[in-house]
């Protein structure tokens, strides 16, 4: 009849120690909602991880689709003039940076920047050799000139804003 029998010491212990245990377990329902508050209002939860990470990923297939090597053995045509397939890069490179403008709300300021380079840079680098040509010139010509100039040292900026892209990326990962 032992067993039955609890004093008043006792009760008082296990009572504490199942409020201790309830209050312990209300502290960590706290602190897990006040964790999820706080994401929620810094913007960072799984879907808003997602739509960044799409993002990145948009902007990369921009940039690959816009580097000079890519651009000119996309859009290749040979029975066309130069001056037409001057047109065609600078249209195709346009359309492709307006299809991608609304991904500068998941990226930084500086790296939308440096996507809006990567574009001013190749458009002004095609009007430039294209202004050097004969106004005979064919889109071959302008082809292999482009083509020459991609070879040179530093003249593909794509991979820079490349290497920007998978940084920032990474840096959201972690």
């Amino acid at each position: 009849m032992y067993l039955l029998e609890i004093d008043l010491g006792t009760s008082i212990q296990i009572a504490g120690t199942f409020l201790f245990f309830i209050a312990i377990a209300w502290l960590l329902a706290e602190f897990n909602g006040m964790k999820e508050l706080m994401k929620e209002r810094l913007g960072i939860n799984n879907e808003t991880i997602k739509l960044k990470l799409q993002a990145y990923e948009r902007l990369t297939l921009y940039a690959e689709r816009a580097g000079l090597k890519n651009l000119v053995s996309r859009l290749h045509s040979e029975d066309s003039s130069a001056r037409e397939m001057q047109m065609e890069l600078l249209k195709n490179l346009n359309t492709e940076y307006e299809y991608n403008i609304s991904q500068q709300i998941y990226v930084s300021p500086e790296l939308w920047k440096a996507v809006t380079k990567l574009r001013d840079q190749n458009i002004f680098i095609i009007n430039q050799i294209a202004g050097t040509l004969p106004v005979t010139a064919s889109a071959m010509d302008l082809s292999k000139s482009l083509l020459e100039y991609s070879m040179t040292a530093n003249a593909e900026i794509n991979k820079i804003v490349l290497e920007a892209l998978q940084y920032e990326a990474q840096k959201l990962l972690k």
